[in-house]
């Protein structure tokens, strides 16, 4: 297997990261070899995959661009190709969309669409959007207007979501394959609390739920999903953090498990994974526990491919932390391993040789 792991760089963000590094991924030892580190444009905070696995896309944290690579066969190593204007200043996340034809990116301000060229590299941008609404109570986090800091499509790829911390609203697209224009959904959005700071949202695997964590007041939002008009439904609020947790503390990363039994968040502060068990019957959820990621700043985690490991990148401790997901209880728990890397922020995993 092979790991592609975004960091920042810039003394900005008082990072110690160099680019993009690339490791070989032992499965039976779980030894990570690093194969390379490239440098790329500054900041390649969040990177993703096409999903024949050759090129990378790369979003820029303080950057105005983004950037494609492609992905030698043999070696797994980067090949840079192009670059956009991001038609933003600060991109926190892309996806590439269904089909490969195009890349989606959160810009910082609003959402622009890339169609991808045939030989992996970036065409300008065919549609750029800046999404409607009110800011949130935070000045330092909130009074800039929109910043939607995620794009994911749903399940069936028909529609696009983008949580927006900056106007506590999850915005609801559909894209236009054939033109590369976002379509705004009826209705646009739905509506987080006050100060919510909504960041990343995650889709059930089988049933019609969504999972959203919101970064400023450190909660989780259980969302029905109606894939037939593009609606979600709140439905359900938990906190993110133990009730006897009285320090600061912001939400950061989410993701489901493949078996659909469980939600997994991480804590920037408390410094921990959260673990929440899925109820049968409604699909809300429960906590588990908390298990610390040993180290600061949890910003992301993914699971593996298997879904039986969970790896937590700590971005003010430079370090990955692996954690093998136990069978009965859902809980992560140590493996030992931990990976060492400058200011990590983003893992993407792919098949290696």
């Amino acid at each position: 297997m092979l790991a592609y792991i975004g960091c920042f760089t810039t003394a900005k963000r008082k990072a110690r990261g160099k680019g993009i590094s690339v490791y070989h991924v032992d499965e039976a030892t779980n030894a990570w070899n690093l194969i390379e580190t490239f440098e790329t444009l500054p900041n390649p905070g969040y990177v993703a995959l096409d999903s024949r696995n050759r090129f990378l896309y790369a979003s820029h944290g303080d950057g105005t661009e983004v950037s494609a690579h492609a992905i030698d066969a043999a070696s797994g190593k980067l090949r840079f190709l192009n670059k956009q204007p991001s038609s933003g200043d600060n991109a926190p996340h892309l996806i590439v969309a269904p089909g490969d034809r195009h890349v989606v990116v959160a810009n910082g301000p609003g959402i622009a669409v890339f169609p991808i060229n045939a030989d992996g590299s970036l065409a300008p941008a065919s549609d750029v959007v800046a999404p409607p609404g009110e800011d949130g109570p935070y000045r330092h986090e909130q009074g800039l207007g929109a910043h939607p800091h995620q794009v994911l499509f749903d399940p069936a790829g028909g529609y696009l979501v983008s949580p927006d911390k900056g106007v506590d609203a999850t915005h609801i697209y559909r894209l236009n394959a054939a033109s590369g224009k976002l379509i705004t959904n009826d209705p646009p959005c739905v509506k987080s609390r006050y100060g919510a700071g909504p960041r990343h949202i995650s889709f059930h695997p089988s049933r019609a739920f969504a999972y959203q964590i919101n970064e400023l007041d450190s909660s989780v939002t259980t969302y029905r999903w109606d894939a037939s008009r593009g609606v979600l439904t709140p439905i359900h609020i938990i906190p993110s953090i133990p009730a006897t947790y009285v320090g600061d503390n912001t939400g950061a990363e989410i993701a489901v498990s493949p078996s659909g039994e469980y939600v997994y968040v991480s804590n920037r502060g408390h410094n921990s994974v959260a673990t929440f068990r899925i109820d049968a019957r409604d699909s809300t959820l429960a906590p588990v526990g908390w298990e610390p990621t040993q180290g600061k700043k949890p910003r992301f985690f993914t699971l593996d491919p298997s879904g039986s490991m969970l790896y937590v990148a700590n971005e003010d401790s430079d370090t990955i932390v692996a954690f093998r997901l136990d069978g009965k209880t859902g809980l992560p728990v140590p493996t030992g391993l931990v990976v060492h890397t400058g200011s990590p922020s983003c893992i993407a995993f792919a098949p290696g040789k």
